[in-house]
C-alpha cells in the first residue's frame, strides 16, 4: 500500500506543478502579445506583463497574510479549545503529529451541514475549521481522515500554492480586460496610424493575436486554476491516507459528507475551493459542474480502493454517488 500512495502524492504534485506552469507559460505569451501590440517592441511587451504581475502580486500579498482571519470570520468560525472541544481537539493533534507541523488552531462553525476546511498561509500560521455537523455525522475513523485531508493541505503548503497560481490566473485577467478596453476607446487604431512598414505590419498581426488572447487566456486560465485545485484534492486524500494508514475511515467520510443534501449557507464561490468537499451542491441554483473546483466525489473514492485493492464502486452505487457531483 505504501508504495501505491507515495506514487499517487508524486504523481498529483507533478500534474498541478505541470498546470501551473502552463498558466505562467499562457501569462507570458498574453503578456508579450499585448504588450507587442501596444508598444510595438520586446521591451514594452515585457513592461507591460511586468507591470500587470506588480499589481496582481500586491492584490495576492494582502490576501495572503488577511485572507485566513476574513474566511473564518466570514464563515462564522468560533475558536474551540480542549474544555469546550476535548475529542476534536484530540484528533486534531494526533494527526499533527504524524504531519509533522505545529497543532493548528482549530474552530467550529455552527453548521448542521458536515464539513471542513483548512487556511493559513504555512503550517506556523494555520488554522482548521469544522461543522457541528461534521461532528455529529462522523466516527472518529471518519473525522480522522477529514483532518488528516485538512492538515495534509497545510503540510503540502496548498494555500500558498494556490495564492501564486492565483496571482497568475488574477494577473491574466487584468491584462486581458485592460487590453479590451484600449481597444474598446480607439487605442489600437491610434497605435496602427502612427506606424508603417514592416514594424507595423509586425504590429497589426500582434494585435489581432492579443485580442484572440485577451479574450481565451482568462477562460483557459481559470479552467486550469480549478484543475490545480482537484489535483490538490487528490494529493491531499492520498496524503491523508499516508498520515492515518486507513484509507476506509476517509471512503467513508467522503460518502456521508457528499450524500448529505443539507446546503452549507456560509459557503460560497469565494471559499468553496477550500472545504474538504464541494459545499455547494449540484442541486442548488449556484452549482456549475464545468467550474467544479473539486474531484468526483467517485474518482476521490474509488482512487482509495486503488490503495487497497478493492474493486472500484459501480452499479448503483456509484450512479447515485456520481449524481452528487
Amino acid at each position: 500500500m505504501a508504495d501505491t500512495f507515495y506514487n499517487q502524492i508524486g504523481a498529483n504534485k507533478r500534474n498541478s506543478l505541470l498546470l501551473a506552469l502552463f498558466v505562467m507559460f499562457l501569462f507570458g505569451v498574453l503578456g508579450f502579445a499585448i504588450g507587442y501590440a501596444i508598444a510595438g517592441s520586446v521591451p514594452g511587451a515585457l513592461g507591460v506583463a511586468g507591470v500587470a504581475l506588480l499589481f496582481g502580486g500586491l492584490a495576492a500579498v494582502g490576501s495572503y497574510f488577511g485572507g485566513d482571519s476574513l474566511v473564518l470570520s466570514v464563515s462564522g468560525a468560533k475558536e474551540v479549545d480542549e474544555t469546550s472541544a476535548p475529542q476534536l481537539l484530540n484528533v486534531v493533534r494526533e494527526m499533527a503529529i504524524a504531519a509533522n507541523i505545529p497543532m493548528p488552531k482549530v474552530y467550529v462553525i455552527d453548521d448542521t451541514a458536515p464539513n471542513a476546511f483548512a487556511t493559513g498561509r504555512d503550517p506556523k500560521h494555520a488554522s482548521v475549521a469544522i461543522t457541528t455537523g461534521l461532528l455529529e455525522k462522523l466516527d472518529r475513523e471518519e473525522l480522522q481522515g477529514v483532518m488528516g485531508h485538512e492538515l495534509s493541505h497545510v503540510r503540502n503548503f496548498d494555500i500558498r500554492f494556490a495564492t501564486i497560481v492565483g496571482v497568475l490566473v488574477g494577473s491574466i485577467a487584468l491584462m486581458a480586460d485592460f487590453f479590451l478596453r484600449f481597444t474598446f476607446w480607439g487605442g489600437g487604431r491610434r497605435s496602427n496610424n502612427r506606424d508603417s512598414g514592416g514594424g507595423g505590419g509586425l504590429q497589426a498581426i500582434m494585435f489581432v493575436v492579443a485580442i484572440v488572447l485577451s479574450i481565451l487566456a482568462p477562460i483557459a486560465a481559470r479552467l486550469v486554476q480549478l484543475a490545480v485545485n482537484r489535483q490538490r484534492e487528490y494529493l491531499a486524500d492520498a496524503s491523508s491516507i499516508q498520515l492515518t494508514r486507513n484509507p476506509y475511515g476517509l471512503e467513508r467520510a467522503l460518502a456521508k459528507i457528499s450524500a448529505d443534501t443539507e446546503v452549507l449557507e456560509v459557503a460560497n464561490r469565494a471559499t468553496q475551493h477550500m472545504y474538504f468537499t464541494n459545499p455547494i451542491k449540484k442541486f442548488e441554483e449556484r452549482s456549475s459542474g464545468l467550474f467544479s473546483t473539486h474531484p468526483a466525489t467517485l474518482d476521490r473514492i474509488n482512487r482509495l480502493r486503488d490503495l487497497t485493492g478493492d474493486q472500484p464502486l459501480d452499479g448503483a452505487e456509484a450512479a447515485q454517488l456520481a449524481g452528487l457531483d
